[in-house]
């Protein structure tokens, strides 16, 4: 009888990791492993299975296009593993052991100095280990399993998820005193678009505020560079346009200590809807439904 000889967890995991760093030295250290360690490991796997999977040149790391198969394959299968401890821990106590929280920045800084406290208070086994990015690499971590859930703005195309719906978080125009007429709300008219300041592409905030005020001209015509809604505001203070911002950010005193104020915009659909994702089948449902409970409470 031939014995069969499968690759082992850590080799896929090494492979994963040079595959998303594109460099030996930035995945080892992602790994916790030297260089050659990992080296090894990826040569030992093309061996077992008999292919070439990295092409390696001294300034390049190029995968083939059967590793590039074998990646996507390989990632699918750290994440079912991934999801054996998940089982163990959904049998065990509600809102323990480890869990990974992706939250875009438009939410982070205003929404979890609320929520943590209550969090810790409440549930001290759970570690709840959080990573602040845009919408699109925290719905890419959590469909390569590099993240549990996300704390994400609506509407936004995460892919096949779960969603708990936890608030409606409404759209506010943000101008120097002075600026603008302050009337009760500012209606999407009042907006000159060659004043108008949004975030970078890659946060949705902008996409949601240029559809609720319905107007081509102020996606043409608003300047793209904020890296921050701090930053906004800043720019905002020093008279240099208008912009957008989240009640949440307002709530929170985000233009304590400026000549900012802030209106609500009067548009159909100026409210973006705050939910927490997770993979479809997860076997920790029922954790992140008590946890968009609780977050929704908070």
């Amino acid at each position: 009888m031939s014995t069969t000889y499968l690759p082992t967890l850590k080799q896929l995991q090494y492979l994963v990791s040079l595959h998303d760093a594109g460099h030996f030295g930035r995945a080892a250290e992602t790994c916790f492993v030297t260089q050659s360690t990992l080296s090894a490991g990826i040569r030992e796997l093309e061996t077992l299975i008999g292919v070439v999977l990295v092409e390696r040149t001294r300034r390049v790391v190029r995968f083939t296009p059967l590793g590039e198969r074998i990646v996507a394959k390989a990632r699918r299968v750290l994440r079912e593993a991934d999801e054996l401890g998940d089982l163990a821990r959904a049998a065990g106590r509600p809102l323990s052991g480890e869990m990974r929280m992706s939250v875009i920045p438009t939410i982070a800084p205003f929404l979890l100095p609320r929520i943590l406290p209550r969090l810790r208070k409440d549930y001290p086994d759970l570690k709840l280990f959080l990573r602040e990015e845009t919408s699109s690499q925290a719905c890419e971590g959590l469909h390569h399993g590099r993240t549990d859930c996300v704390l994400l703005a609506l509407p936004y195309a995460c892919g096949e998820v779960e969603t708990a719906p936890l608030f409606d978080d409404r759209l506010f125009v943000a101008f120097r005193d002075g600026e603008m007429d302050p009337s009760p709300t500012i209606a999407p008219a009042m907006i000159d678009a060659s004043r108008l300041l949004m975030l970078e592409d890659g946060h949705c905030l902008k996409d949601h505020a240029l559809s609720a005020c319905n107007r081509p001209e102020l996606r043409a015509e608003a300047t793209m560079m904020g890296t921050s809604l701090h930053t906004m505001v800043q720019m905002v203070d020093n008279g240099l346009g208008v912009t957008m911002l989240p009640q949440m950010a307002v709530d929170a005193g985000i233009l304590k200590h400026t000549d900012v104020s802030a209106r609500p915009l009067e548009a159909e659909n100026a409210v973006r809807h705050i939910a927490l994702v997770w993979r479809k089948a997860s076997p920790r449902e029922r954790d992140f439904r008590l946890l968009a409970e609780v977050l929704g409470r908070a």
